[in-house]
């Protein structure tokens, strides 16, 4: 499994002929069924801190996860090499794991009929050409905001620019296989307040899919002082039994731990 150049679009077809490639192997080494996902990252993350820099960290990652079956017996192997030895090691491991394994009537893939065949664009990449130093303005300058947003804000506790974007694909031993390139860009920035000998710390952030797209750094950091200030003065009420309202960011929680106990896994 070579190593790929982009991680943007143009790299899914050498994905795809690695994850066939991968495919393969499984096969030829006794495999009755097997999924693959392959993939490769990038990104870039700035942080600051009372106005200085703390960190400057780029990525880039590439590997490989499979899961494979043995008739009912299932095994699972994952690599960040490359190479063909590593192709071969991987699927090695996986297929002892299998071997030594329960047998359980549940596993499989899901039937080939079943398998996705119209696939919609989505618009999910778009990079942003954006260096180092001016991600390092964008979170000086959310900081700063939030800084002068209240006297009471008196400490910052990380602001924090990432941009990342990856390529993955996904393919079993029924045929399918298909993948996708996208990108996330985030800007978030946590700062304390204090008061009375009391202090209390929230954040504000921003994601997007286009980074140019993100809020603006200043509001962001305005935010963040707005909704660690508001915490101050807190006390506590009567047991009581009252209608309760639930802010965006937490009621995403709130229905990501109803999802998870509906899913299928946690069921079984």
């Amino acid at each position: 499994m070579s190593a790929v150049d982009s991680v943007g679009p143009e790299a899914v077809p050498q994905l795809q002929a690695q994850v066939e490639q991968i495919i393969a192997e499984a096969k030829k080494q006794g495999a009755s069924a097997c999924e693959v996902a392959v993939s490769v990252e990038q990104g870039l993350s700035t942080s600051v801190r009372q106005g200085e820099v703390e960190t400057v960290e780029f990525n880039r990652d590439q590997g490989f996860g499979i899961t494979l079956y043995v008739g009912q017996r299932k095994g699972s192997a994952s690599t960040s090499a490359s190479g063909d030895a590593a192709i071969r090691e991987t699927v090695a491991a996986a297929l002892a794991i299998a071997k030594h394994a329960s047998e359980d009537e549940a596993a499989g893939l899901a039937d080939a009929a079943l398998m996705a065949r119209e696939l919609p664009q989505l618009d999910l990449y778009h990079a942003w050409a954006i260096s180092p130093e001016q991600a390092i303005e964008q979170a000086l300058r959310c900081e700063a905001a939030a800084f002068a947003a209240d006297q009471r804000i008196k400490n910052a506790d990380g602001t924090t620019l990432n941009t990342h974007q990856g390529c993955r694909v996904y393919g079993n031993s029924h045929g399918f296989v298909a993948g996708y390139a996208s990108t996330r860009h985030s800007l978030s920035c946590v700062m304390i307040a204090e008061d009375g000998g009391q202090m209390q710390r929230d954040y504000w952030y921003d994601v997007n899919r286009q980074g140019e797209l993100l809020a603006d750094a200043a509001g962001i950091g305005q935010r963040a002082a707005q909704r660690a200030v508001s915490r101050l003065g807190a006390r506590p009420v009567p047991t009581c039994e009252v209608p309760v309202l639930f802010s965006a960011e937490l009621a995403t929680g709130l229905f990501g731990h109803f999802l998870a106990a509906i899913s299928g896994g946690n069921l079984y």
